[in-house]
Formats: structure tokens, C-alpha cells, sequence
């Protein structure tokens, strides 16, 4: 391999991890106003008549920190076992990046994964056909490079743990009744009802 291409791979590879490192060390409380909000979005979009001509949808802005509030405030409501914290960073034509916590402690979990992870991650959010998915391109453990696939592991180990149905990264989901089209912007996310 080139020195020149492996030394910026590794420089770029710090860059990224002091870059979570400083977001994580953000205040992890989120805002309530924030995260309602975000609710009486949800609940407008649901309530208003669904419109079949793009020429006629309307947007709704959600800033990051509204995003990730609301986030944080499901994570706090339903009580999730393994998911403690969950935060993305939103950049232009739909590039995600975030950074979650799984705390399996106390749970039997493989023996190739640690009891407490903090993984970061890098992808686009992808929409079709009323559906969405989160195409993930890049995966770290606390500043390792780790392949994406393990992702489907933690997911199942979670899915157990919890009692749910088993999911994929690369699964297509469907996207809140009313809601057209996402498009992730720097710092925000519009969503076309």
C-alpha cells in the first residue's frame, strides 16, 4: 500500500475518533421541549390528509438536536435494555454519522462481543417506495475499524435480549404513515408529507 494513502487513512482515522470523542462528551440529557416538539410533528403529519401529488406536499424541518433529542427521549421512554444512547450528526445529500451505546452487561452475550460497546458509524439514508434504510458504510469500535456485518450480530443479540423480531442492517423499513420522501441536509432533516 501506498505510505501516502495509509498515513491519511490513519490521520483521518484519529480525526474521526476525537471527533466523537468530543461529541459523546457533549451533555447526553436531551431536551424536552426539543423532543416534543418532534412529537407534535409526528402527530400533524398523521393527522393531515395524504397527498399524492409531489407538487403539492409540504416540508417539515427537524434540526439535528431536535432529532437527536426525540431520540433520546424514545430511548428513555421504552426503556431499552441494551440501546442506551443513541446520537447522528447530519451532513449533506443524505450522510448520516452517529455513534450508539449497547450496555449487554448482565445479559449473555457471545463471547466476541465486549459487555459495554460505543460504536460509531458512517452511511447514507437511502428512500424508496415509502420505504428507508440506512445504507452504513463505515463502522468503528471505540476507534477500531470493524466490518458492518457485526452490526447484524448486535441486532440479533438485542432482538433476543429484548424479545423482538430479529432485523438487518440491511433491511428496508417502512417510514411514518404520511411521510413522502427524507432528505438529510447539514444539521437538519426535511421531511415532504
Amino acid at each position: 500500500m501506498n505510505f501516502k494513502i495509509y498515513f491519511a487513512r490513519k490521520i483521518a482515522l484519529v480525526f474521526l475518533f476525537l471527533y466523537f470523542s468530543i461529541l459523546s462528551s457533549e451533555i447526553q440529557d436531551y431536551s424536552l421541549p426539543e423532543a416534543l416538539k418532534v412529537l407534535k410533528a409526528i402527530e400533524r403529519i398523521e393527522s393531515e390528509p395524504s397527498r399524492a401529488d409531489k407538487k403539492t406536499l409540504k416540508e417539515m424541518v427537524i434540526t439535528e438536536s431536535e432529532f437527536n433529542s426525540y431520540v433520546a427521549y424514545r430511548i428513555e421512554k421504552e426503556k431499552s435494555e441494551t440501546l442506551k444512547e443513541l446520537r447522528f450528526k447530519f451532513f449533506k445529500r443524505n450522510k448520516i454519522e452517529g455513534k450508539f451505546f449497547i450496555d449487554l452487561k448482565g445479559h449473555k452475550a457471545t463471547k466476541f462481543l465486549k459487555p459495554r460497546m460505543t460504536l460509531y458509524f458512517g452511511g447514507r439514508l437511502e428512500v424508496k417506495n415509502g420505504q428507508a434504510r440506512f445504507n452504513m458504510k463505515d463502522l468503528f469500535l471505540e476507534g477500531q475499524r470493524i466490518q458492518v456485518r457485526i452490526i447484524d450480530l448486535v441486532l440479533y443479540i438485542q432482538a433476543k435480549i429484548e424479545n423482538r423480531e430479529v432485523s438487518s442492517i440491511k433491511d428496508w423499513y417502512e417510514i411514518p404513515f404520511g411521510i413522502k420522501d427524507i432528505k438529510i441536509h447539514r444539521g437538519k432533516a426535511v421531511f415532504y408529507y
